[in-house]
Formats: structure tokens, sequence, C-alpha cells
């Protein structure tokens, strides 16, 4: 299985822009630049490489878990993961940070926990991020 997405940009890096498109549409000439990089800490005016990669974590990891905790017996109502990507200039992506917040019926915090460092380990996104640390903190609600 292959996916793609395509990366378009006019001009220097400081003063240029660009566009992103997915195969699935979701993003179609979606702007970005230097100021919506490092510039906008608001993260409003368009996207970023960074923010991508914390979505691609943070739905992957849900999926892993989700698949997981279904094996066990104990399919969750709800995952709420927000990943968390830290760039630093000069130095580059450090690191990606989940924050899981679950609702999952019928499951011990033990097991819970288990599950979720499991995730985390086997999650194709946290494989291909093995660069940089990737942290956890995981509650059931």
């Amino acid at each position: 299985m292959n996916r793609h997405a395509t990366a378009v940009w006019k001009g220097t890096l400081t003063e240029g822009a660009g566009t992103l498109d997915t195969q699935s549409g979701a993003l179609k000439a979606a702007p970005y630049s230097f100021k919506m990089r490092f510039e906008d800490e608001s993260g409003k005016s368009g996207t970023n490489p960074e923010e991508l990669i914390a979505a691609a974590h943070a739905g992957c990891f849900a999926m892993q878990l989700s698949h997981f905790l279904a094996e066990n017996g104990t399919p969750a109502d709800e995952l709420n993961a927000k990943a968390v990507v830290t760039l630093i200039p000069g130095t580059g992506i450090t690191e990606s940070a989940i924050t899981l917040t679950g609702k999952v019926p019928g499951i011990d915090a033990a097991k819970f926990k288990e599950l979720t460092e499991k995730a985390k380990a086997e999650c194709p996104v946290s494989k291909a991020l093995g660069a940089i640390k990737v942290t956890l903190n995981a509650s059931l609600a």
C-alpha cells in the first residue's frame, strides 16, 4: 500500500509559500509558509509539516490502540489522542508527545497501561519516528 501527498513551493525559504495536496483530498491546496511554520504560534494561518506529523501520529496511535483493546475484549467507546510534535529551529524535530484519554468499559488501569504502551511501540508512525523521543501520557476517563 502506498499513499502520497504533493508539495509545491515557490520562492525563498523565508519569503516563499507553498501548497499541500493529499491523495485523499483531505488537503487540497492547503497553504504553508515559513511564517506559518515558525512565527504563527496560534497555528491558524495554515498547516506545516510538524502539524501533519502530529495528526498522523495521533491517528495511527488511536487506531492501533483500538485494535489491541478489541482483541482484549474491551473495545473502547472513545479514544481521544493528541500528539504534540516539538520542532527546535536549528536542531529539528525532537519529540512527539501523545496524550490520551480513553473511555474503555470493563478494563482495569494496569491492562489499559500495558495496551497503551504496546500501541505506542507498535504503531507504524511511532516506528517511523524512531529517531526522536516518543512519550505517552494515558488515562481512563
